[in-house]
């Protein structure tokens, strides 16, 4: 066990590393920060790739076999009924309990923290349930996916400009590290027990339904709620003066972050007791190696969100404020793309769906195939994400067009493909873009003189909806080498059959300047 988890905080360690260099260099050549900010945000980076590492070994012991498990069980159960309230109560509970959630709504000026995490939370909820009846009715996901985002769109259309970019960040900030391994898992199981051609691709599409839920439901809040503008508190930039001062501050903080984890698992860890009273399903030992993996998952996420909002929050919002109000604002444009190419390696909700996709693909879409292609998508994200906070571009400007082509590649790419890049735009949008990105963002936009709700908020929608297009362009690639090595090994074997072949004419051949035939 020791072995593995120094294996997995190595593996964070490679991941946070050169996100943690490009701030480092940003401080010292472009905008300079006090020391005692930045020693804040290196023992920041260092609770990251220990959190991250804690946290990613307990999903693969308790997270991911628990959601399994309850997606078997609910595939064999023929109570439809019994199915809707299950998924509906578990979808409620896991997105109350998210903690990227509870990070967004304390960032939202006009709308309560409560009423924004209820109303995502009874989102999540319907479209669980929604996702999980989806195979077992045998609807394909894409129909489902279009037409969903059709009646959202057009409910955008009659929500309030400031609604609109926080509605659409919602659906990002919801699949986050409890809720993603836990709805991957479950959608593994689901699709486990059938047997059937398209059981592969039902795997994934979960993550992605859920996502829809939530910007559906804060549109809709959006308008029968009227909101009383309230002021967005400032990020506190700790300026630490020696090491005492750091600790001081991290252990101010890391209680609140425990209390966040413990409601969060406890929800989780109360639906898990009730099932496994009903089912039966886990025996002794496997019961003991969740148990652990549940005390893994909290002790890596309560580090890793310590390290994430006290490190890295303030530098991301001051970095983004200075950055904007120098004369060299335009740098924000290939910093953005060099920021969004690194930091998606360190969302902990990546590494758990590049392995599931790995694993139920046979290898066929590897790891590294997944990284590359979720880190373009980052990259592509914040370079738009730059270029309209500095031009204030209307937020519908691109996410329309960016989802006209996503769903018109869904006719076009394997299905597969289709849900693990709907799935991954969900997963890419975790707790580095809440806590990083998002305070970037804001920061530039103060810098500019922008709005915050209608310029600032969006990040997360657009991190959200780029990985969606790029996942299903290397679907294409992959279709189109695929059918290329089918026509080559084809041909190559005819060729060896002519071969085998008597009756061969092959022409003539002129050996050393003599013409001769062969016969």
């Amino acid at each position: 066990m020791n072995e593995i988890l120094k294996e997995k905080i190595m593996e964070a360690f490679s991941s946070v590393l050169p996100i943690t260099a490009i701030v480092l260099i940003a401080s010292v050549v472009l905008t300079p920060m006090p020391s005692g900010t930045i020693l804040m945000f290196l023992v920041g980076a260092a609770l990251l790739i220990i959190g991250m590492g804690f946290f990613t070994l307990g999903a693969d012991m308790a997270m991911m076999p628990m959601g399994e498990g309850i997606g078997v069980e609910l595939t064999k159960s023929s109570k439809l009924l019994l199915i809707i309230l299950v998924t509906l109560v578990i979808g409620f509970i896991i997105s109350v309990a998210e903690p990227d959630l509870q990070v967004l709504g304390r960032q939202t000026p006009s709308i309560p923290a409560s009423i924004l995490i209820i109303t995502v939370s009874v989102g999540v909820g319907v479209f669980l349930m929604l996702s999980v009846l989806r195979p077992l009715l045998k609807i394909r996901l894409s129909s489902m996916l279009i037409f969903f985002y059709i009646v959202t769109f057009i409910v955008a259309f009659f929500a309030p400009d400031t609604f609109v970019p926080v509605g659409f960040d919602s659906g990002g900030v919801t699949t986050g590290p409890i809720t993603v391994p836990f709805i991957l898992a479950m959608g593994a199981g689901i699709a486990a027990i059938r047997s059937d051609k398209s059981s592969q691709e039902d795997s994934f599409g979960l993550v992605a339904m859920c996502s829809i839920g939530p910007i559906l439901a804060v549109l809709l809040l959006g308008i029968f709620y009227k909101p009383t503008e309230i002021e967005l508190e400032t990020a506190t930039v700790y300026d630490a003066a020696n090491s005492r001062d750091v600790v001081k501050y991290f252990a101010i903080e890391l209680p609140h972050f425990l209390e966040d984890v413990l409601i969060a698992l406890g929800a989780i860890v109360i639906c898990f007791v009730i099932f496994q009273f009903f089912t039966r399903r886990y025996k002794k030992h496997q019961l003991g190696r969740i148990v652990v993996g549940f005390l893994y998952t909290l002790i890596g996420l309560v580090i890793f969100l310590t390290g994430v909002n006290v490190g890295f929050f303030p530098v991301g919002q001051l970095l983004g404020s200075q950055l904007a109000s120098s004369p060299f604002k335009w740098i924000l444009i290939p910093l953005g793309t060099l920021v969004g190419y690194f930091i998606v390696a360190a969302e902990p909700a990546v590494h758990v769906l590049n392995k599931q996709v790995e694993e139920i693909s046979s290898g066929a879409i590897t790891v590294k195939m997944m990284n590359r292609g979720l880190s373009m998508g980052m990259a592509l994200a914040l370079t738009i994400t730059m270029i309209r906070i500095l031009f204030s571009i209307p937020i519908m400007y691109i996410l329309i067009p960016g989802y006209i082509f996503a769903l018109m590649l869904t006719f076009f790419v394997p299905p597969i493909f289709t849900g693990i890049a709907f799935d991954s735009g969900g997963v890419c949008s975790g707790p580095m873009t809440s806590t990083f990105l998002l305070p970037f963002a804001m920061g530039a936009c103060n810098g500019v003189g922008g709005n915050l709700m209608i310029d600032a908020f969006g990040v997360v929608a657009i991190v959200a909806m780029t990985p969606l297009i790029v996942i299903q362009l290397m679907g294409l690639v992959y279709q189109f080498r695929t059918k290329h090595v089918a026509v080559l090994t084809m041909q190559q074997t005819a060729a060896i059959s002519a071969a085998a072949s008597k009756n061969i004419n092959w022409g003539k051949i002129h050996v050393y300047g003599e013409e001769a035939s062969s016969r």
